[in-house]
């Protein structure tokens, strides 16, 4: 495992795109251990802030991830990770949480 800069809340930033089309699906926060079972699992996970607890992508929904390649920035505070999606990204059911066009 790649050694990441985790923020003073133990998070770093994690873009999810579609690792067919490119298309960018979401942005999320991982902590350590969401890091550790995604690599693990080959399935999404990440921190819920709101929530305050281990998410595992899809896990109600259905609408799971998986991990087909995972990218670490040359600073190592934020990851990509390029996915098939098994459904829409984003909670209102919209295929990627980029819906809203302001400019």
């Amino acid at each position: 495992m790649t050694d990441l800069k985790f923020d003073e809340k133990g998070l770093v930033t994690a873009i999810v795109t579609d690792s067919g089309t490119g298309e960018l699906l979401m942005v999320a926060h991982m902590n350590a251990e969401a890091y550790a079972k995604t690599l693990e699992t080959r399935e999404a996970h990440f921190w819920s802030r709101s929530r305050q607890e281990l998410w595992h992508k899809g896990a109600t929904s259905g609408n799971t991830m998986l991990v087909k390649e995972v990218l670490v920035d040359c600073d190592k505070d934020a990851v990509w990770l390029k996915v098939e999606p098994a459904g829409p990204a984003c909670h209102t059911g919209a295929r990627s949480c980029f819906f809203t066009r302001v400019g």
